[in-house]
């Protein structure tokens, strides 16, 4: 068991103080907090996807009731052909940072193991073989957590930001220089 008695789940890390680290120790917390970050981005849009295709499912359902009585494989077929709609992005309201990450695969072990698990939860390939409430419960854990991945998530996005903001700081205000960086000081990330 890790966090919270999760199973899988990485705990929390411990943020150091960032005013206290040395500019090579900020560099390397900003890349690793990038890379998972990137690693949760990848999870989240798993879990993102899944959800959106219980929602659509069990909107059918209520729809195929409402209207007339469900054909075997009818729905199946209709889901099949929305796919594309489902899973497609809208535009999104809120301002988002201009981080460009590139998802694949994750590279942490822990985060591997969440994915791979996330695909066992409840097996798209025969929704049909499902009852409604077992997919809304399934829907309610797949919710719960991502929105968990979105809260850790987010905490590394400040992490990053933050040695972002120190990095730039101690540049600015003299503290580091850049003669340093060139004359074979370690590369910023």
């Amino acid at each position: 068991m890790e966090a919270n008695g999760v199973p899988g789940k990485p705990a929390a890390p411990e943020v150091p103080v960032i005013e206290a680290l040395a500019l090579d120790e900020l560099r390397t917390l900003r890349r690793d907090a990038l890379e998972q970050e990137a690693d949760l981005s990848y999870l989240r849009r798993l879990l993102q996807g899944r959800v959106d295709i219980l929602r659509a499912e069990l909107d059918r359902r209520t729809l195929d009731v409402r209207l007339c009585p469900p054909k075997p494989d009818a729905g199946w077929q209709t889901l099949l052909h929305r796919l594309p709609q489902i899973l497609a992005d809208a535009p999104s309201n809120v301002r988002q940072s201009a981080r460009h990450l590139t998802l694949g695969t994750p590279r942490g072990e822990q985060y591997q193991a969440q994915a791979d698990a996330l695909m066992g939860d409840v097996q798209l390939a025969d929704l049909a073989a499902h009852a409604s409430a077992e997919l809304l419960a399934a829907l309610d854990r797949l919710t719960a957590h991502e929105r968990e991945v979105s809260g850790r998530r987010q905490l590394l996005q400040r992490t990053a930001d933050g040695c972002g903001a120190e990095i730039t700081r101690r540049y600015r205000e003299g503290e580091a220089r850049v003669d340093d960086l060139l004359a074979g000081g370690p590369l910023p990330d």
